[in-house]
């Protein structure tokens, strides 16, 4: 059976699943989409999608910003999502894409007098990023895009050819992954995904006024750093050096899971392998999203 998409309120196999070549979107990049995992566990032979309410108040939060009409509150997004997973019938770890774009073919870059899209798909993912052995990131030579630009704490799909601009220059200098630093020269974010620090015992990342994405993994990991690991939490402006002179770092995001650097710019962190407590932090966030910490089983959203 063919892969089953969500698109203009119906269930259809995913090759019927098509846009123009004069949809808005395609044109400007006039668009918000979400990216939404789920994990299954196979000892209880259930998935789980995770967060997945939180990453719709998001999506629809954000759409406020390009004037986006989704016409569907959490609930029944939520719903919607489960039901497509179970006609998919996943039964691995599998990835939940919601797009939510200017479906009219006028043209013209404006956010007034269109029409919304809204589609969903799935697909099976493992890791995005290798998160087993640690990746080495570089500094990369493009700025973040600012909030007075395209904001990148909306996850504006126009918004994304500045990260495929640094993956891209990243991947040719022999680097896993790029660094973003603001227009100030901060320490922004990687290239879809958050960044933390560790020194001297305390967990560090950039707060909100560094052109982050409010990235919900982010959020997770310094609650679980806090009431779990006791760890003092620090968002603040971070500097370039700081992270030349880390204890520890990793990425994190739905993609990058907790993804731990070993090197940046060709300069160990710390020893130059994944330190203890970025271990001890990846090994609590697995077992969370695949519901294995009773505490936070609400968290995760059974599928069957």
């Amino acid at each position: 059976m063919p892969p089953i998409a969500f698109i203009n309120n119906e269930f259809v196999p995913i090759d019927e699943a098509r846009v123009s070549i004069r949809t808005n979107a395609l044109q400007y990049g006039t668009g918000i989409f979400e990216g939404i995992r789920a994990y299954w566990n196979a000892q209880h032979k259930q998935l789980f999608v995770f967060k997945m309410a939180e990453h719709y108040e998001r999506l629809l939060n954000n759409c406020r910003v390009l004037r986006l009409q989704v016409g569907k509150d959490v609930k029944e997004l939520c719903d919607i999502t489960l039901e497509l997973v179970r006609k998919n019938e996943h039964r691995e770890d599998t990835y939940i894409r919601p797009l939510a774009y200017i479906s009219s073919e006028g043209l013209g870059p404006k956010l007034i007098g269109y029409e919304t899209g809204f589609a969903i798909y799935t697909l099976p993912l493992g890791d995005y990023i290798d998160t087993s052995t640690g990746v080495k990131v570089g500094f990369s030579s493009w700025r973040r895009i600012s909030d007075n630009m395209i904001p990148a704490r909306c996850k504006v799909t126009g918004g994304y050819v500045n990260s495929a601009l640094a993956k891209t220059e990243a991947l040719e200098q022999g680097f896993d992954e790029a660094i973003f630093l603001t227009q100030d020269g901060f320490i922004s974010e990687g290239s879809a995904m958050n960044i933390f620090l560790i020194r001297d015992g305390k967990l560090m990342t950039p707060d909100r006024s560094a052109d982050i994405l409010e990235g919900i993994t982010r959020e997770v990991l310094i609650e679980l750093g806090r009431e779990e690991l006791g760890l003092e939490v620090i968002e603040r402006p971070v500097g370039r050096s700081e992270l030349y002179l880390a204890d520890e770092a990793f990425l994190c995001g739905t993609g990058a899971q907790v993804s731990p650097i070993i090197e940046v710019d060709r300069r160990a962190i710390g020893d130059g392998k994944i330190g203890p407590l970025t271990a001890k932090i990846q090994e609590l966030y697995f077992r969370v999203v695949k519901a294995e910490h009773p505490k936070y089983q609400h968290w995760c959203a059974p599928v069957y």
